[in-house]
């Protein structure tokens, strides 16, 4: 599973991870706010004692902040390896010289990627980029990160000009796959079990990394491990519930209102969806929600 701000949190790793996943990240965390002991980083942190392996991702240039945030990490139980993101597109990232900035200065990237190697007593090291900044450089990316040490990469199909709405270069990826003998993970545009299939046989790749696919699909996972092209209502409505169950108990309460964005999109397609997504935003009380949920997906269609 593919780290996504604002979506793979706790609950949907759990969710996740119970579903098919093999392997699960943090969310982003800026290496930057860990070295200043920011209260909320820290809760980003959190795992399910479900996700073995564990790997916590950062972000950020300034190699001070990296190397405390690497001794941080150390001493926290439970984090099997740390990957530096060199893929994110968000300008505010960008702009601090972070995520797929890096791109720019492939022996920036390679420097913070051993500056984390030599002081993390952690068993992995990887990375997350794209294709490139502005040009498509797969090979001369994949180079500089098995060069740096690390055990593997994951790469997502696009440059950082091309963002979310390029047509993914799976070839591309191969090229890099060829170039170098660490492994690769695939990433960008999996959406179905067909399209997994499909990726793996393009790329060459083992492995693949799904994001933006899963919000709204997390039974994705379950039908690639199960290698089923649909799935059951009764398979979508259990993992739905999970995911409430998961967020009540994380976030308590408010954990009614934050879970709306993901069932508005898991409702999608079902009949009566609109009236459906009206009712639940207007309820804040938690067996309630739940009981309007199971009903809602009880439907037989």
């Amino acid at each position: 599973m593919a780290p996504l701000a604002g979506f793979t949190d706790l609950p949907f790793r759990s969710l996740v991870k119970k579903f098919g996943v093999d392997l699960t990240f943090s969310e982003m965390i800026s290496a930057n706010a860990l070295a200043y002991n920011s209260k909320k980083t820290f809760e980003m942190l959190r795992k399910s004692p479900l996700e073995e392996p564990y790997i916590v991702q950062i972000a950020g240039s300034d190699l001070n902040n990296i190397k405390k945030a690497v001794e941080i990490l150390n001493d926290i139980d439970g984090v099997d390896g740390i990957d530096l993101n060199c893929g994110c597109p968000v300008p505010k990232v960008v702009a601090q010289n972070a995520g797929s900035s890096l791109l720019q200065d492939l022996p920036k990237v390679q420097q913070i990627l051993e500056t984390i190697k030599k002081y993390s007593k952690k068993e992995y090291l990887s990375a997350k980029v794209r294709l490139g900044f502005n040009e498509k450089i797969p090979e001369d990316i994949a180079l500089a990160c098995q060069n740096a040490g690390v055990d593997f990469m994951s790469m997502h199909g696009r440059t950082r000009s091309g963002k979310y709405k390029a047509k993914v270069d799976y070839e591309a990826i191969a090229r890099a796959k060829e170039a170098v003998s660490i492994p690769i993970i695939a990433n960008g545009d999996i959406t179905s079990l067909q399209k997994a299939n499909e990726v793996k046989e393009i790329t060459g790749c083992e492995s693949i990394m799904i994001g933006r696919g899963a919000i709204g699909n997390p039974w994705i996972f379950y039908q690639i491990k199960n290698n089923l092209d649909s799935i059951s209502k009764d398979k979508i409505k259990e993992i739905v519930l999970e995911h409430y169950d998961n967020m009540i108990a994380f976030y308590g309460a408010k954990g009614v209102s934050i879970f709306r964005k993901h069932v508005h999109t898991y409702s999608k397609g079902f009949p009566e969806a609109a009236t459906f997504r009206d009712k639940i935003n207007r309820i804040e009380e938690t067996k309630t929600a739940r009981a309007v949920i199971e009903e809602f997906f009880s439907q037989k269609v």
